[in-house]
């Protein structure tokens, strides 16, 4: 029941935002026009800086996730932990209503390296942490914007961004201290325990584990590092986004293409369309009215200049981003590290909590797995310690 529903917002959200962005026959014809005047050779260097920034972006996005891993006693090598990333990323771009979000803690089980719900668990805070630190500039760059002439959903939607991250940071840090009180109250909210117990005991068995991945909230240099990596990420992606505008001969500021990603940002973490198409697009030209005095809402604003440019502009982020991330995740296929059949058994739900409420038997962690087809590609794991929690066998 909850895909269907997280399915339906998925493929509405695809319909409105297709519906919002789609161009009539004259928007098509400026989209053509302002691609006709580009000239290669002045647009190739920005183009070029756009991609070098990149491959930044993506190594600070990959490689941070070893500081969220470390409190649980797991270490991925550079390599496989590129790999794992890379295809992961590909899964959120391509899956709808975040269902990619499952597939790097999936290969990390697939790799013996630790459950897919203690996995999980990282993945939560990394979620959170990247919405905080979007929400705050979203807040920063519109509060700083606030004026008479401001939109009416600015600044609510600001706060609006704020409150729902700031609430699951809350939500994170009583979780760590108090885990079982902070799950069944949460739980009883949604009214789960009275409708469907033994799925309540399910889901509750499941956060418990997944909440092992909260460790590293208290693990205060591993959080350190991690943030460190994160401002450098989302510092770097901003500049690239700036960059790629000056291409396009956008008169875009500096802090208006921070504003417009950290938007864009907050957008997307909604149930997203299946590629983001429309989702991306929409939101993007939402940022960049705010600073290129267009309002992305008005029909009579689609057959501007300014409206043409930036759309085409977002349309190209767009198809860039897709190009970059399945290039990025081929790669990782294509590596020692994962396999095809590693991302089809990645792709579910973590199921180590079987269906009647107890935890379901993980995979072997003994130091020499079980004997696979030559063809299929594992991830080599690391020496294991009787002694070590993260790598000790699924609790009864």
């Amino acid at each position: 029941m909850r895909l269907a529903i997280n399915l339906i917002l998925s493929l509405g959200m695809l319909a409105l935002c297709t519906w919002l962005v789609w161009p009539d026959a004259a928007e098509r014809i400026d989209l053509h026009d302002v691609i006709a005047r580009l000239h290669w050779a002045d647009f190739a260097p920005y183009l070029a800086a756009y991609l070098g920034l990149q491959i930044i972006v993506h190594l600070c996005r990959s490689l941070r996730w070893n500081h969220l891993l470390a409190p649980l006693g797991v270490k991925v090598a550079p390599g496989p932990l590129l790999a794992i990333s890379s295809v992961g990323f590909m899964a959120i771009l391509a899956l709808p209503v975040r269902l990619g979000e499952f597939v790097r803690p999936g290969l990390l089980r697939q790799g013996r390296y630790t459950t897919a719900s203690a996995a999980l668990g990282t993945v939560a805070v990394e979620r959170i942490v990247d919405g905080l630190i979007i929400s705050l500039l979203v807040f920063g760059a519109f509060f700083a914007h606030r004026g008479p002439d401001s939109p009416g959903w600015m600044m609510p939607t600001a706060y609006g961004a704020l409150a729902v991250f700031a609430g699951a940071l809350v939500f994170l840090v009583f979780a760590l201290r108090r885990p079982e009180p902070t799950v069944r109250f949460c739980l009883r909210l949604t009214l789960l325990p009275w409708f469907a117990p033994r799925f309540a005991r399910v889901i509750e068995r499941w956060l418990l584990e997944m909440i092992r991945g909260l460790a590293v909230l208290a693990h205060v240099r591993s959080m350190v590092m991690f943030l460190i990596w994160s401002v450098a990420y989302w510092s770097i992606n901003g500049l690239g986004m700036w960059v790629l505008a000056r291409g396009f001969g956008l008169p875009l500021s500096l802090i208006g293409a921070y504003a417009t990603m950290g938007l864009l940002g907050v957008g997307i973490s909604l149930p997203n369309s299946p590629g983001l198409v429309g989702q991306f697009q929409w939101f993007t030209l939402l940022g960049l009215s705010l600073y290129l005095g267009f309002d992305a809402g008005d029909p009579a604003a689609k057959h501007t200049a300014v409206h043409a440019l930036a759309l085409t502009y977002a349309i190209a982020l767009h198809l860039l981003q897709v190009a970059w991330y399945v290039a990025m995740g081929a790669l990782g296929l294509a590596s020692p590290w994962v396999s095809f059949h590693d991302l089809w058994a990645a792709r579910k739900a973590p199921n180590d909590v079987a269906s009647d409420g107890k935890a379901a038997p993980g995979p072997p962690r003994a130091e020499a797995p079980a004997e696979r087809p030559a063809s299929d590609k594992k991830l080599a794991p690391e020496p294991r310690s009787a002694d070590d929690p993260a790598h000790a066998p699924d609790p009864p």
